[in-house]
């Protein structure tokens, strides 16, 4: 990896940890969702005509495709993931869901396409899933983690849905030549359109949030586009499995922000664990 895309993932990867800990500051629904797509949308409208008539951006049925199955799976992803964050901590949720993304990621290759189970993968999955057990706390008597059980329920399946998004962006960029912009602002545009029926009777959860919440979704609305837009073109310079590993730095921005700004309890266990999953990634991406 060069030092260019390096640069473009650890910078995504940064963003990427500030957004999340916007959006649990914020704990918001629907109608936060839906603001930050229609904030995403008029942030980046000006670059978005300037890469138009530029020449630099195409339309063509791939990139309608793409767009539409991935707006439908980034809402159920950030469905869950705000669900998540308004039950448990950051430092719990943030790193089982960017954990558990490259494992289910792994798994199905493993399972349904064949792959060959190899030495480094299954210390991968292993060391993954020792760094969930740390989080639990290694409490294995019954009741002992139910205070820990909706961030792993959330977090796992907010990973899920990542490993999704994942392979259909990548797919999009790297090999139906989609410009990773204007893929993240249709995704966003599409998004807004899918939840304007659930919307359009939250009108006053809307003007609550806005009223509540104004900053936080301006930042959401410009961060979190910027993040995976620079991971789309990393992606098109360097393999998937050195880019998405990379990215998985942020599990330890993450839970220190956690820490130290929400002041999250068992800040060290929780760091101990996130290197323990980001050593997992690491070793599945070099799999």
């Amino acid at each position: 990896m060069s030092i260019y895309t390096l640069s473009l993932v650890l910078i995504a990867a940064f963003l990427h940890a500030w957004w999340n800990l916007l959006a649990k500051k914020a704990k918001g629904g629907i109608a936060l969702t839906w603001l930050m797509y229609l904030a995403s949308n008029v942030v980046y409208l000006p670059v978005i005509v300037y890469a138009y008539y530029t020449g630099q951006v195409s339309y063509s049925w791939p990139f309608l495709w793409f767009s539409l199955s991935s707006a439908a799976i980034h809402l159920a992803y950030f469905s869950i993931l705000q669900r998540g964050y308004r039950k448990a901590d950051l430092s719990v949720v943030y790193p089982l869901a960017r954990g558990a993304g490259p494992l289910f990621s792994s798994a199905a290759a493993i399972l349904f396409l064949h792959e060959p189970l190899k030495l480094t993968i299954t210390l991968g999955l292993l060391l993954i899933i020792a760094g969930v057990l740390v989080i639990t706390g290694l409490r294995f008597r019954k009741g002992s983690n139910a205070n820990m059980m909706p961030g792993i329920i959330y977090g796992v399946a907010t990973g899920f849905f990542i490993a999704l998004y994942t392979v259909n962006d990548v797919l999009a960029v790297k090999y139906y030549d989609v410009s990773p912009l204007t893929l993240t602002l249709a995704t966003n545009l599409f998004g807004a359109v899918f939840l304007l029926p659930l919307i359009s009777k939250q009108k006053t959860e809307i003007r609550r949030e806005v009223k509540e919440n104004r900053w936080p979704i301006i930042g959401i609305a410009v961060l979190s586009p910027a993040a995976y837009m620079l991971v789309l073109v990393a992606a098109q310079h360097a393999p998937l499995t050195v880019v998405a590993p990379t990215r998985e730095v942020s599990i330890l921005v993450g839970v220190f922000m956690g820490s130290k700004v929400l002041k999250e309890e068992d800040g060290i266990r929780r760091i101990v664990a996130s290197l323990l999953i980001l050593g997992g990634i690491v070793l599945l991406g070099v799999g």
